[in-house]
C-alpha cells in the first residue's frame, strides 16, 4: 500500500540519489488538521523537532503551529533561531552549561527528575529574575504503558523517563507551573484517553495546582480515521476541569505521508536468492527499520512471492544486517533503476549517520500541485570529515 499518494506522479530521476523528497502540499494538509485541533479545542500544538527538523520548511510550519519542542540544547537553538513561536525544552538530564543557555532561549523548561530541579535552583532563580515569563515543568510517568515496542515505551518498568507518583510525596512544587507526560507512539485517541484516566487518577492533586499540561507526542492526529472530534472534546473537558492550558507535541503527525526516499540499484547478485545493493542504507538512512523493526514500503513493490521477481535489498555498509528486507517486483530490477521508499519524512533525516563514510541523502522539497522542485541540501566529503578529528 502506498501512503504518500501524491508521489505516484513524481519522477525520481529528477533528484540525485539517494535523496529525501518532501511534498510541501502534503505537509500543509497535515498542518491544517493540526491547526483545526488548536482552534477547536484551545490547545496549543508544537512541532516535535526530534521527529522532523527540516528548518527550510519553517515558514510553512510557522503559519500553522504555536512553536516547537526540543530534546536538548541544539534542538532548542534550532527552534529559537529558525522557527517562530514558543520553544519547549525537555531533556532526560541537563549539563549545567547547556541548561544555562537553554534557560535563555526556551519558554518552557521541563525537568525529568526532582533531583535536577532542586540541584539547579540557583540557575532557575537567576533565569526567573531575568525572564519572569519563563515556565518550569516536570515530566511525570503514570506507569501506564500503551506502547507495543519496548524501545519506544517510556512507561516500561524501570523507565528513566518521567517521575512516578511515589516520588512526589512530601515534595514542595513551588515554582513548577506545569506537568508533561508522553506515553504514546504512532497511536490513536483511545490510548490517549486511557493515559489521561491514569494521569488524573494518580496526579489529580497536582493537576489542580498547575497552569498547563503537556500531553506529549505520539498522537497520529493526521492519520485517516483519527477521531478528531473525540480528541477535541477530551481536551476541552480537561482544560475546563483543571483550568489549564493543554499542549500537544506531534512530530510524525506533522509530516505523515508527506515524504519519500529515492534510491538507486547499484549491483545485482545471487546467494541462494536474488540480491540487490542500493546506494542507500537501512543502518545509516532509515535506522528505525532496524530498531522497531519494520519493513519500509517501496512504490510498485510487493511482499515476497506476491509478484514475479523476488529480491533481498541491502545497503553499501559492511554491517551484515544492513538490509531493508525482501521484496517482489513485476519486472527484473536493473542496475541504475530508481526505487522509492514510502513515508520517509519523519524520524529519518534526524537520525541519519555517516557510518562507513556513506554519504547522507540529499534533501529536496517538491510541490505536488505546481510540480516545482527545489534541492535544498546536498552533502559532501567535508560533512563527513568535519564530524571527525
Amino acid at each position: 500500500m502506498t501512503n504518500c499518494k501524491t508521489f505516484k506522479k513524481f519522477d525520481p530521476s529528477r533528484v540525485p540519489s539517494p535523496c529525501f523528497v518532501v511534498d510541501e502540499v502534503a505537509v500543509e494538509n497535515n498542518l491544517r488538521v493540526l491547526q483545526h485541533v488548536q482552534q477547536a479545542s484551545g490547545a496549543k500544538v508544537l512541532l516535535a523537532l526530534k521527529a522532523f527538523s527540516m528548518f527550510s520548511m519553517a515558514p510553512l510550519f510557522n503559519r500553522y503551529l504555536s512553536g516547537t519542542c526540543a530534546s536538548g540544547l541544539y534542538e532548542a537553538r534550532l527552534g529559537a533561531s529558525e522557527f517562530a513561536g514558543a520553544v519547549h525544552t525537555f531533556c532526560a538530564a541537563y549539563k549545567k552549561d547547556d541548561l544555562q543557555e537553554i534557560l535563555q532561549i526556551s519558554d518552557h523548561v521541563l525537568f525529568n527528575s526532582l533531583s535536577q530541579w532542586l540541584r539547579f535552583q540557583p540557575l532557575v532563580e537567576q533565569a526567573r529574575e531575568q525572564r519572569p515569563e519563563l515556565h518550569f515543568g516536570l515530566r511525570i510517568n503514570p506507569l501506564h504503558s500503551e506502547g507495543a515496542t519496548p524501545i519506544y515505551d517510556p512507561c516500561a518498568p524501570g523507565s528513566r523517563l518521567g517521575i512516578p507518583k511515589s516520588e512526589f510525596a512530601g515534595q514542595d512544587l513551588d515554582g513548577i507551573s506545569g506537568l508533561h507526560f508522553h506515553t504514546l507512539c504512532e497511536q490513536d485517541f483511545a490510548p490517549l484517553d486511557r493515559t489521561l484516566a491514569a494521569v488524573e487518577a494518580q496526579f489529580g492533586e497536582q493537576l489542580h495546582n498547575m497552569q498547563w499540561v503537556n500531553f506529549g507526542g505520539g498522537h497520529h492526529i493526521t492519520r485517516a480515521g483519527y477521531p478528531l472530534d473525540a480528541l477535541i472534546k477530551r481536551i476541552v473537558e480537561f482544560q475546563e476541569k483543571y483550568a489549564v492550558q493543554v499542549y500537544l507535541e506531534p512530530g510524525e503527525a506533522a509530516v505523515l505521508h508527506s515524504g519519500v526516499l529515492v534510491a538507486e540499484v547499484l549491483d545485482l547478485s545471487y546467494n541462494q536468492m536474488a540480491l540487490a545493493i542500493l546506494d542507500t542504507s537501512a543502518t545509516c538512512h532509515m535506522p528505525d527499520t532496524l530498531e522497531m523493526p519494520y519493513r519500509a514500503d517501496i512504490f510498485a513493490a510487493g511482499e515476497p512471492g506476491e509478484k514475479a521477481f523476488n529480491y533481498r535489498l541491502g545497503g553499501q555498509t559492511c554491517l551484515a544486517g544492513d538490509v531493508m528486507g525482501d521484496y517482489s517486483f513485476d519486472q527484473q530490477l536493473q542496475i541504475g533503476q530508481r526505487l522509492v521508499f514510502d513515508d520517509m519524512a519523519h524520524y529519518t533525516m534526524v537520525k541519519t549517520t555517516m557510518f562507513n563514510g556513506i554519504p547522507l541523502p540529499s534533501i529536496a522539497i517538491w510541490n505536488s500541485a505546481t510540480d516545482e522542485l527545489r534541492l535544498v541540501r546536498e552533502f559532501e566529503y567535508n560533512d563527513f570529515k568535519q564530524r571527525l578529528s
